[in-house]
């Protein structure tokens, strides 16, 4: 795996915005995070860990952000959602049902609150 550019650039044009999107909060949230790798994911990373990753999977989009306790922090906003699973470290959508730009800002920031810890 490559960069967090490369991925995108590799992207179907019908994804690459919705995944675009969730990558650019995550910047405004942590404009010190910088492109690595997390868990052999293209991913940001904040203080020489992963921050967040942005897949495309065969059947969805999964949002990782390393961490199973940022995943609960916006549970409660993801409930009756159409089209967004949740599993212990990962959200998953389609790019019809995005998630709502709070909840990007609100999981990155549980995330970057934990690297800080």
């Amino acid at each position: 795996m490559g960069t967090v550019d490369e991925l995108l650039a590799g992207l179907d044009p019908a994804d690459r915005p919705s995944v675009e999107r969730i990558y650019a909060i995550a910047r405004e949230e942590a404009p010190d995070a910088e492109q690595g790798l997390g868990y052999g994911m293209p991913a940001l990373v904040y203080r020489g860990k992963p921050l967040v990753s942005v897949m495309r999977a065969k059947k969805h989009i999964g949002v990782y952000p390393f961490s199973p306790a940022a995943v609960s922090a916006v549970a409660d906003a993801l409930g009756g959602h159409p089209g967004i699973g949740l599993d212990k470290g990962t959200i998953r959508y389609q790019p019809e049902h995005p998630l709502p730009d709070d909840v990007v800002r609100r999981l990155v920031n549980a995330r970057k609150e934990q690297i800080e810890g």
